[in-house]
């Protein structure tokens, strides 16, 4: 049975990420045509993905949860990494796949929403999320005192420590307007 859901994935990835660097580092050593690897083990998981439920519970690294869970994870993996590949070679521009960034940054923003609850500041990523965190007075009515806003990119950075609150700010990458709207002691989310 499942013990755990997409939203404790960040925390247990920061706990981790020393050992996914070292096996990240093995699989390259182990297997030098990273392309062929990649048609194989692509090839192979579709193939049993067509065949077992979404409803399956498997271990994971943050504890069990079903596949259907798993895969929202993926996509954390998915569009952090297409970013990354992005920034370190110009001109690649390997696109993001829309499903993935918004399973993704949907995540990411619940994630915040958990580790920081409350109602009053309301963090809007559209045109994927709107969630409200932050202890407070809660906000009901017409548009909140405390707002910050963001694209989808530029959260996905800030939640997963590529980017920092302050120099988002700083190059007007996040809106953010009240007393409650800093965020920087709460980012990044995986860490």
């Amino acid at each position: 049975r499942a013990e755990t859901g997409p939203l404790d994935y960040a925390a247990a990835t920061g706990r981790h990420a020393e050992a996914i660097a070292d096996r990240s580092r093995e699989i390259a050593e182990a297997h030098p045509d990273l392309d062929a690897l990649y048609t194989r083990v692509g090839e192979r998981f579709a193939g049993t993905l067509e065949r077992v439920p979404a409803e399956r519970v498997i271990d994971t690294r943050a504890g069990a949860m079903t596949l259907a869970d798993y895969l929202v994870t993926r996509t954390v993996e998915l569009v952090v990494h297409t970013d990354d590949l992005n920034a370190a070679v110009p001109g690649l521009e390997v696109p993001l796949e829309r499903q993935a960034l918004a399973a993704c940054t949907r995540l990411l923003a619940d994630t915040l929403a958990v580790r920081a609850p409350g109602g009053s500041t309301e963090v809007r990523v559209p045109p994927y999320a709107v969630v409200q965190c932050v202890r407070g007075p809660r906000h009901t009515r017409g548009t909140p005192p405390n707002v910050v806003e963001t694209d989808p990119l530029t959260w996905v950075r800030l939640a997963t420590g590529r980017l920092a609150w302050e120099d988002a700010v700083a190059d007007a990458e996040v809106s953010a307007s009240g007393e409650r709207a800093d965020l920087s002691g709460l980012l990044p989310l995986m860490s």
